[in-house]
């Protein structure tokens, strides 16, 4: 009589290749979840770094930084509710007084830098320094001169404090 071995079959059932497939399935589901959390976490992120508002708020800063220390510390002038600022400047080294001004004030939602020469007064330039202000106050302490910025551009809101001291006599 021939007696017939068994042997064990090669392969995978049918149940080890489902359950294998579906522990694949998960896996790949939550890698997929967590690829996704990342990407959104990224672009907000990115948003909040280079928003209008956030260059907005540097450009002003280092427009506002530039010239109070340029300014000469003979004459600066804040409006009454520190609404603008207005301060003088030597045209070039050459010059005996200062004999140019720039102010700086918030209009329609823009902070505007306004150029000048002082004798005849006459505006040479107007330039906008930053978009989406919503609020503007300048102060002064001793030669220092400070800005609180406010900027909202409906999603993002930042204050800018800044403050320069004036370095010419």
């Amino acid at each position: 009589m021939i007696k017939k071995r068994c042997t064990a079959s090669r392969g995978f059932t049918l149940v080890e290749l489902m359950i294998a497939t579906t522990i694949m399935v998960i896996v790949a589901c939550a890698i997929g979840v967590v690829i996704a959390d990342t990407q959104r976490g990224w672009n907000i992120m990115y948003d909040r770094i280079y928003s209008d508002v956030v260059t907005d708020g540097y450009v002003a800063r280092k427009m506002f930084d530039a010239m109070i220390r340029k300014a000469s510390r003979e004459k600066i002038l804040i409006g009454d509710s520190g609404s603008w600022l207005e301060v003088y400047f030597y045209s070039d080294d050459s010059s005996t007084a200062p004999d140019n001004y720039a102010r700086f004030y918030a209009a329609d939602g823009d902070l505007n830098l306004e150029y000048g020469q002082l004798n005849p007064r006459a505006t040479l330039d107007v330039e906008t320094v930053c978009g989406n202000v919503t609020g503007c106050t300048f102060k002064q302490a001793g030669m220092s001169v400070q800005m609180i910025l406010t900027l909202d551009n409906g999603t993002q809101n930042n204050t800018i404090v800044s403050s320069a001291v004036t370095h010419n006599e």
